[in-house]
């Protein structure tokens, strides 16, 4: 038997086929606009991350006894920098740490602040601890730091950053930063350590 032709005649596209179709054109055409609209707005004010960096560090006295007490006193100046040419930034929620083998030696912490476009903002911090007891292994790293001439203390903190790229979009990112600045013991003063943050 021959096989039977079925006529096609009649039969329409369905209503709701139509419409998912239409939404489907709208919505690629949007995105295909908003690329090219954050493709612009990059071009235009090619923003560059905020951060903070240490403009300044001076270890004005360390005391430390046999009994592994640590004292010091400590002037440290941090920079917020915003680089971006176009575009006002905020840092808030600033804190830092300063640690020596691990133990906490001062907390550093600061209220929000304004940067303008193209400029930065000093953060400036004297600290003087009260006494603080180092373990063994703290004791040890001490009196090998003391030979060498060169003390260490790690930096290790964080901030909030936010600024906006054109009209509506508002970016916010967190900056940290992790780092060790090596102080002469002598004098005081600093290797060179280049010490800033990174954005996430």
């Amino acid at each position: 038997m021959p096989p039977r032709l079925i006529s096609q005649e009649g039969r329409q596209t369905h209503f709701v086929i139509w419409t998912l179709a239409v939404l489907c054109a709208i919505l690629t055409i949007a995105v295909i606009v908003a690329g090219i609209a954050v493709f612009v707005v990059y071009m235009v004010y090619q923003p560059k991350m905020p951060y903070i960096r240490v403009a300044y560090a001076h270890l004005d006295e360390l005391l430390y006894d046999q009994l592994g007490l640590l004292e010091i006193d400590i002037t440290l100046n941090l920079e917020a920098v915003n680089d971006n040419n176009k575009a006002h930034t905020s840092f808030s929620a600033l804190s830092f740490l300063l640690q020596f083998h691990d133990i906490d030696v001062a907390v550093l912490k600061s209220n929000s602040l304004e940067v303008p476009k193209n400029s930065s903002r000093p953060l400036n911090y004297h600290f003087h601890s009260s006494p603080i007891p180092l373990d063994q292994d703290a004791k040890e790293a001490m009196d090998k730091a003391l030979r060498r001439g060169i003390v260490p203390f790690d930096l290790r903190g964080h901030a909030k950053t936010r600024w906006k790229v054109g009209i509506f979009v508002s970016v916010r990112f967190w900056t940290h930063t992790s780092c060790r600045l090596h102080f002469f013991q002598t004098n005081g003063s600093t290797v060179e350590s280049g010490c800033s943050t990174t954005s996430h």
